[in-house]
């Protein structure tokens, strides 16, 4: 059985897809139902705080895959991922299931070149030490040798009907609706950004290969556009001049003190304004795939997900 903690969300729904193409039984667990209709797919309740509740939707697993996100405020993120992180550990070693945990790349701060599997941690925001610090709590039990655990990161993302990425929602959105589009830091700016299509087939992939077991993986990404790349490409792809403007750091601090999501991004703003490049050479390679390009994933998701007005 392929379990899925953190059904719901871009990388759950498409590693899900990918699944039910594949022809695998798969359970989402989440506090919310997920409307998934498909034979193949059962849902169950859990609250990932709660420790009775994990062990209950994980039972039977023979793979379990960790989606979950959280409230972005710091925080939350403090009190609560340790607490689910050590449920997740704990779970893993009660049920002897596989754990593959989707994750992002706070953890390295800034980074100046690229950054790969081996990239050292040195997170300069809160959430980059919380995320360094469940990491390290994962690996810790892989090294100790009590359970087979994996890491798959992932840059930023987008093409997710969630438009939860700031470049769906600040660059694609805006030419679908004919609209000026945003961009979020420094345009000139090299940034990497991973299809979210291509995260569940890499997922897919991980849970297929038990070798891959114990170690990081970087899924696999194009690589990194300047921002006024990404803007031409988006501009393309829905018939629009490209058309933009910018958000710094103290326009994201004012509107910050009227919207927590934004207020959780300010710490994170040095990502927007410095060469974000993420490599996924390691994965490509053992894998034999290619990412989608960015010309590909842009006009599939404006086809798909987010359709130019009429």
């Amino acid at each position: 059985m392929h379990t899925i903690f953190g059904a719901g969300g871009p990388t759950a729904n498409a590693l899900t897809t990918e699944l039910i193409k594949q022809g695998q039984p798969v359970r989402l667990v989440s506090r919310r139902p997920v409307a998934i209709h498909n034979p193949q797919v059962t849902w169950q309740k859990a609250d990932l705080l709660q420790y009775a509740e994990v062990l209950q939707a994980a039972q039977g697993s023979s793979i379990i895959y960790f989606c979950a996100g959280l409230v972005y405020d710091k925080n939350v993120w403090q009190q609560q991922w340790p607490v689910i992180m050590q449920n997740m550990i704990n779970v893993t070693k009660e049920t002897g299931a596989r754990f593959i945990f989707f994750d992002n790349v706070y953890m390295y701060g800034l980074v100046n070149g690229s950054m790969t599997e081996q990239t050292p941690y040195n997170p300069i925001s809160v959430k980059g030490e919380v995320r360094a610090r469940i990491a390290t709590q994962l690996m810790e039990e892989v090294k100790a040798g009590n359970i087979r655990a994996t890491i798959a990161r992932a840059a930023d993302f987008y093409g997710s009907e969630t438009m939860n990425s700031f470049y769906d929602s600040m660059v694609l959105n805006k030419y679908a609706q004919k609209q000026r589009a945003q961009w979020l830091g420094d345009v000139n700016t090299k940034h990497s950004f991973t299809y979210v299509a291509d995260t569940g087939k890499a997922m897919y992939l991980l849970g297929q290969n038990s070798e891959a077991d114990n170690q990081i993986w970087h899924l696999p990404t194009a690589p990194a556009l300047t921002g006024k790349e990404f803007i031409e490409l988006a501009a393309k792809a829905y018939q629009v001049a490209p058309k933009y403007s910018t958000v710094n750091k103290l326009m994201l601090q004012l509107a910050g003190l009227f919207s927590k999501l934004i207020q959780g991004t300010v710490e994170m703003y040095y990502q927007y304004n410095h060469d974000y490049i993420f490599d996924s050479t390691k994965f490509e390679k053992a894998f034999q795939v290619k990412p989608t390009t960015y010309a590909a994933g842009i006009k599939q998701v404006s086809e798909t997900l987010i359709k130019p007005k009429a």
